[in-house]
């Protein structure tokens, strides 16, 4: 909060390309609700600049060296969960893009993006709206996978969703705990997910799940 007691919004950067760094600090410095407190030019970099200052928003792109984007969001947000990740991209694959937002980034935008667009996302994402570019939102949406999963899978995947562990789902099912995990092992594979949480996440998404 300044002197004239407005609550400002704390942005880092995170970019390997110091003219784009450059130009998003221009913007930011002319914003009274918001105040640049730090930059990393690589992924590595923007987990531990995070982890020291824990900024309100980070704005992360996508490639980077060292650590990418997506592996650096889900970084910080392990150590930061407060801090929103706002991905900020030239390019990038719709796999990419869903990847960061299962990884916990809070929106998305392309760098030609208007500053006005720009600025009303850092506002959003700080106060836990998600935010999507157009373009973006229509890529995912043209590219979202068909992914169906059996009553049983999607049975499974809601009490992981609740937090029940392996035993509990088979005692609350009336199934052996082998054919639990057998049933989850289907639904990663089918979600191309990685954990049980990543798995929940996606079917959220996509809608397959309501929890």
């Amino acid at each position: 909060m300044d002197s004239s007691g407005v609550e400002k919004i704390r942005v880092m950067l995170a970019d390997d390309h110091l003219v784009v760094r450059m130009g998003l600090a221009a913007i930011i410095s002319i914003e009274r609700d918001m105040e640049l407190v730090g930059e990393a030019a690589d992924g590595v970099e923007a987990v531990r600049r995070a982890a020291e200052l824990r900024p309100d928003v980070v704005i992360m792109d996508i490639v980077m060296p060292r650590l990418d984007g997506v592996a650096a969001t889900s970084e910080i947000l392990k150590s930061s969960p407060d801090t929103k990740i706002l991905i900020l991209t030239t390019f990038g694959t719709s796999e990419d893009l869903r990847r960061a937002l299962d990884a916990g980034a809070t929106g998305a935008l392309v760098k030609d993006s208007a500053q006005t667009e720009l600025v009303s996302a850092i506002r959003k994402c700080a106060a836990g709206e998600k935010t999507l570019s157009p373009s973006i939102a229509r890529q995912l949406k043209c590219e979202t996978p068909r992914i169906c999963l059996s009553p049983r899978q999607l049975e499974v995947l809601r009490y992981v969703a609740k937090g029940f562990n392996n035993t509990e789902i088979a005692s609350m099912t009336g199934i052996g705990r082998d054919c639990v995990k057998a049933h989850l092992s289907a639904a990663f594979t089918r979600l191309n997910a990685a954990s049980r949480s990543e798995a929940v996440a996606i079917a959220i998404r996509l809608g397959l799940l309501q929890v």
